[in-house]
């Protein structure tokens, strides 16, 4: 699957970013993906790849799309701070680790709750705002809300 697709899946990717380097990368991590899932599915029986391949490979490029967000208002809120106030190179360096790690921890959330939290978190939404937006009962995001919490929770005591 890998020789016969990943030239195409690159293209198809680097049309949605701008960059090759970056979709290659995407690739990369959407094959990964796939064989890594292959111990459930096996490789052989999917009989539209490239249609598979989109699939995996959006998710990815959503994730990524959101980590560069995030990296990108990190950084312009620098720009903000007084110049006394920037961060040593190791605080940035600690800080991007943070970020890193709220990122898998985002990561490993499914789509629909790691839409709702970041809802909440970063936009500052209104659990009623954001069953509107996603055409959701409150009740489900609150345990939308509830499981992005506690993944939290359990990276916390993991440090």
């Amino acid at each position: 699957m890998y020789a016969q697709h990943n030239h195409w899946l690159v293209a198809w990717l680097q049309r949605r970013l701008g960059n090759r380097c970056d979709a290659a990368d995407l690739a990369q991590d959407t094959f990964t993906r796939i064989w890594v899932s292959a111990r459930t599915q096996a490789i052989e029986d999917i009989q539209e790849p490239r249609a598979y391949l989109t699939t995996v490979a959006r998710r990815l490029l959503v994730n990524h799309l959101e980590r560069r967000s995030l990296e990108q208002a990190y950084l312009a809120s620098l720009h903000l701070l007084p110049q006394a106030t920037v961060l040593s190179v190791e605080a940035r360096a600690i800080l991007l680790e943070t970020l890193q790690e709220l990122d898998a921890l985002l990561d490993a959330l499914p789509a629909k709750v790691r839409t709702a939290f970041l809802m909440s978190q970063l936009e500052g939404l209104s659990y009623e705002d954001i069953a509107a937006h996603m055409q959701l009962s409150v009740r489900t995001v609150t345990r939308y809300m509830a499981q992005g919490f506690r993944q939290c929770l359990l990276v916390m005591l993991e440090r």
